[in-house]
């Protein structure tokens, strides 16, 4: 009986132990610990829901035990027969009236913020020298890897999102395979990018993301995409306006750059004849949303993580190229890769590891 009750205790233990542990979570990628405007608002969102259902549970729960223990057979004895309450018209109004006040009570915040968030008139305003006033950003997802073009910047880049802080920043969402879903966790909450549509919303940034780990926010694809999709992720690097304004200019001076067939060094050489048809070296854009076969490279040596989740090495990159199918099944990139010696891939490796923009 004792031994029965020691595994109750320890099923006890780690049943509270999970509820608590539940809200731990790191914040460059904790929906619990918001770092935008728009994750602030959802998380507030969540709250109010929560104390709302907590305060129906704790009125049924008290309502239940007093009459468990008011009505006890022990207490009113065998014969006793309650009141009868069938067809009370006082009751039924109760029951029906306050669901419906409740409701009313979620849904109004629920709505006013759902329409809030979908409002991205914003997008198109001009100054009054006919630019932009806000940053928008189109968003391409492909299997197993992010595309971000700055149209009105004219830049393009993969994998990881650069943006400033202190501005709604406006997204443009669309798939060109499957469908999708883009989704920061510590900046708000996920859309759907489709094929055949696009889904536009924006976000806020609130803090800079170079005292996070890897100096970034996490994002992630939500929607099964295919046997890669868990493998489906992106950074996204938040810095001050200034810091932003820095990196856009580094980016524009990458124009008419590219890799040499006929250069002396074997890794440019190589990726040239066998990389570029894919991936370009200049991060400004001269071909349509999404025509890219593969992620743009201008600024590899910058990235957090080798495909969106392996550690950011030497070593790592050349077991990509080696054989991207194993860590990624189902992703696009095979061909000509078998056929590199293992000192041209070392060479590739470490022109690859050369792109950058940053000083």
């Amino acid at each position: 009986m004792m031994k029965g009750l020691k595994k109750w205790r320890l099923f006890s233990l780690l049943a509270v132990m999970t509820v608590f542990l539940s809200a731990c979570g790191e914040e460059y990628i904790s929906t619990l610990q918001p770092a935008g405007a728009v994750g602030k608002e959802q998380f507030n969102l969540l709250l109010f829901s929560i104390t709302i259902m907590t305060l129906v549970v704790v009125v049924v729960s008290v309502i239940y035990l007093y009459a468990f223990v008011k009505f006890r057979r022990s207490k009113v004895g065998e014969d006793h027969m309650p009141k009868q309450v069938e067809g009370s018209h006082v009751l039924e109004t109760i029951w029906t009236v306050i669901p419906i006040v409740l409701l009313i009570i979620l849904a109004v915040p629920t709505l006013t913020s759902t329409y809030k968030f979908a409002d991205v008139a914003a997008m198109d305003e001009v100054d009054e020298n006919n630019e932009k006033v806000a940053l928008t950003v189109n968003v391409t997802a492909k299997l197993y890897w992010w595309e971000f073009e700055y149209p009105d910047l004219g830049i393009v880049t993969a994998q990881e999102l650069v943006v400033p802080t202190g501005e709604k920043v406006y997204f443009n969402l669309k798939a060109a395979d499957v469908k999708h879903s883009f989704w920061i966790p510590s900046i708000g909450g996920k859309m759907d990018t489709n094929v055949d549509n696009i889904n536009k919303f924006y976000l806020e940034f609130d803090e800079e993301s170079e005292d996070l780990k890897d100096g970034v926010f996490y994002g992630k694809c939500a929607e099964l995409c295919g046997p890669s999709h868990a493998l489906m992720d992106f950074k996204v690097k938040t810095l001050s306006p200034e810091a932003f304004d820095t990196w856009v200019a580094s980016m524009k001076d990458t124009e008419g750059q590219t890799a040499d067939a006929e250069s002396t060094d074997l890794g440019e050489a190589t990726f040239a004849a066998n990389c570029l048809g894919c991936h370009a070296v200049t991060s400004v854009t001269g071909m349509p949303t999404g025509a890219a076969m593969g992620p743009n490279l201008t600024t590899f040596g910058d990235r957090s993580h080798i495909a969106g989740f392996l550690d950011h090495t030497k070593e790592n990159l050349v077991k990509w190229i080696d054989d991207p199918e194993e860590y990624k099944p189902g992703n696009l990139m095979s061909g000509k890769y078998n056929e590199l010696s293992d000192e041209e891939i070392s060479a590739v490796a470490d022109y690859i590891m050369s792109l950058s923009v940053e000083q």
